[in-house]
């Protein structure tokens, strides 16, 4: 009999069908189903399941699940409604992933470097007027959260001349970044930093990290990048912030409703530029790839990938 592995998600159908298409190609020797597709019997065969922002209620009816891998890299979700069970939450670790978010991490820094919003508003006002430049070196730019993500996209910052630290929960060592963790170093490095980029993951720790005492704090006229989960940010305390001046302009690419209410202020506010969570998106094609490699080393010789610590929610 061949190992059943369903696939469960709350995605729109035709997402569905190409990851399973894609992963029954990968893992031609297991039988790769929807949720939907099982009956009671087979919901208790399965010991693996690949899942997309699963419904809890669907997952927890996997009785004898040993573990399951997620196609995406946040688990959020899934730490608040099934860290309680016994099985393990492998979270998606993809190059390429990393690659892309490097990518966006470059692109609107330097979009908030090179004045790109002062220019877009003076173009609304038929203003001709250049501004001075500064050299990147002269800019300096905190990520907060050295993680796979954030060590790539702080190294690519790097090669492209910035100024970087970085901040994290554990200490780390990243060739010519200034690293700190601690909740006195958040504090100097945030009064220092001309960007500050957000890459944290979302746990007990983050969630409204970055209300009013945090901006209280940032040097006045720096920007925000927030490529990491919308809840880590108050968008009322930011707004107060941008309205302040005390932050000169936040790009945003996560929220902690998304899509974003069209009643948010954020929308039509001009120091903000919005994102519809496109910063580093999952590529069906590697992540396939992985997640069925994860698989197959577990199937021939019972190892399951690192899996996220219940604990730290990450």
């Amino acid at each position: 009999m061949r190992p059943l592995i369903p696939f469960v998600h709350q995605l729109d159908n035709a997402e569905a069908d190409q990851w399973c298409a894609t992963l029954r190609e990968l893992l031609p020797s297991c039988d790769i189903r929807l949720f939907s597709q099982l009956s009671d019997e087979a919901k208790a065969q399965v010991s693996v399941a690949v899942v997309a922002n699963p419904d809890p209620d669907e997952v927890a009816q996997l009785s004898n699940l040993i573990w399951l891998h997620s196609v995406w890299a946040g688990v959020e979700g899934m730490m608040a409604n099934l860290a309680h069970l016994p099985f393990d939450i492998v979270r998606l670790t993809d190059p390429h992933l990393a690659q892309a978010m490097s990518e966006a991490v470059l692109a609107w820094s330097l979009y908030l470097h090179r004045d790109m919003p002062r220019y877009r508003q003076q173009q609304s006002l038929n203003v001709w007027r250049p501004q001075s430049y500064i050299d990147a070196c002269d800019r300096h730019i905190v990520i907060l959260g050295l993680g796979v993500l954030g060590q790539k996209s702080a190294l690519r910052l790097v090669d492209n001349g910035f100024r970087v630290s970085g901040w994290s929960r554990t200490l780390k060592r990243i060739d010519s970044v200034a690293c700190y963790m601690g909740e006195q170093s958040l504090c100097e490095l945030v009064a220092q930093a001309d960007i500050i980029v957000n890459l944290l993951p979302l746990t007990p720790a983050t969630k409204g990290l970055m209300g009013r005492d945090f901006f209280n704090r940032v040097k006045i006229g720096a920007a925000l990048i927030n490529f990491g989960r919308g809840p880590t940010v108050i968008d009322d305390d930011l707004l107060q912030a941008l309205d302040e001046g005390q932050v000169s302009h936040a790009v945003l690419d996560v929220f902690a409703q998304e899509p974003l209410p069209t009643q948010s202020p954020l929308w039509g506010h001009p120091a903000v530029t919005l994102l519809p969570h496109i910063s580093a998106p999952t590529s069906v094609a590697t992540a396939s790839r992985i997640v069925a490699a994860n698989i197959s080393t577990y199937l021939t010789q019972g190892t399951i990938p690192p899996s996220v610590d219940k604990t730290q929610g990450y």
